[in-house]
């Protein structure tokens, strides 16, 4: 499937997603011309940033995991690397998750965060969508982020493997997308790619908006956390984002920390907040625990 409009302008305005640029009145901040020009503002809002494990990924999971990288599809002859976990212990199909990376691309915080997830009985699928690439600086980070955003069939096409990879080799019984950032908002995406198959969409600030052809094809619940002071996604933008889907007969969660910027739950950047993010994980796990593991 071709990715639609709304993912050019969601996917940034990547220019915003990290939370630093200045607030903007309208209810959809205005897009940037090219990738290079998102790639650009993005660089500028991680200039001191790096992506180091954060505090909650390396604490031990709750449970014991096993992780593998695995091939999960192909584009063309390039194939697609993701890194899969399950409980230890796992007996028979699971609910599954996909995670979608921040503008970093898949690396070990990743993984960790990934871990987290599994140890609460998920099957864990953590998606590349840097086709193998990842960065340490934002330098190396925005040439990464610039030639992904330049190709957004095969980000749809990435989201699709990701699926598939789920349902048919893990035989999950469900399955949720989460992301945090670009990743975040690749879950929104995934929520109007995959319509009619999620059971959960989590989506941590990630850019959204409120176009009704997009939002039609949200089937699967929300959970959205946003930054009350996040520069990038306005209070506009979630109230509009969140009428927009009720318009629809949805009933989102959506969850604002009002003294929160954007990124809040990454300790990485300069937003982090350690209650608010732990606040939000909690949220997330309740809420992916009652939409993938009961009934």
């Amino acid at each position: 499937m071709s990715l639609r409009t709304p993912m050019l302008s969601l996917l940034c305005l990547a220019a915003l997603l990290a939370g630093c640029g200045k607030k903007q009145d309208a209810a959809t901040p205005p897009a940037s011309d090219t990738a290079a020009q998102q790639a650009d503002a993005m660089a500028q809002q991680h200039q001191h940033d790096a992506p180091v494990a954060t505090p909650a990924a390396e604490q031990p999971p709750v449970a014991a995991v096993q992780g593998k990288d695995v091939v999960y599809g192909k584009l063309g002859e390039q194939e697609l690397k993701g890194y899969f976990v399950t409980p230890a212990k796992a007996d028979g199909a699971l609910p599954g998750v996909i995670v979608f990376h921040e503008w970093w691309g898949l690396n070990d915080n990743i993984r960790h965060m990934a871990d987290q997830l599994a140890a609460q009985g998920y099957a864990v699928l953590a998606a590349d969508m840097y086709e193998g690439k990842s960065a340490d600086t934002p330098e190396a980070a925005k040439p990464l982020m610039e030639a992904a955003l330049a190709k957004p069939k095969q980000l749809d096409r990435n989201i699709d493997a990701a699926y598939d990879y789920l349902k048919d080799s893990a035989k999950a019984s469900k399955i949720a997308t989460l992301g945090w950032c670009f990743g975040g908002s690749m879950s929104f995406e995934a929520a109007q790619e995959l319509s009619g198959k999620l059971a959960a969409t989590v989506i941590y600030y990630g850019f959204v908006n409120d176009k009704p052809q997009g939002l039609a094809k949200m089937k699967a619940p929300v959970l959205a956390l946003f930054g009350g002071k996040d520069g990038g996604i306005p209070a506009a933008t979630v109230e509009a984002f969140t009428k927009g889907l009720e318009a629809q007969g949805a009933r989102p969660i959506v969850k604002v920390y009002p003294e929160a910027g954007h990124a809040f739950a990454n300790p990485s950047g300069q937003a982090y907040r350690k209650d608010d993010a732990e606040d939000a994980w909690k949220r997330t796990l309740d809420f992916l625990g009652e939409n993938l593991q009961n009934g």
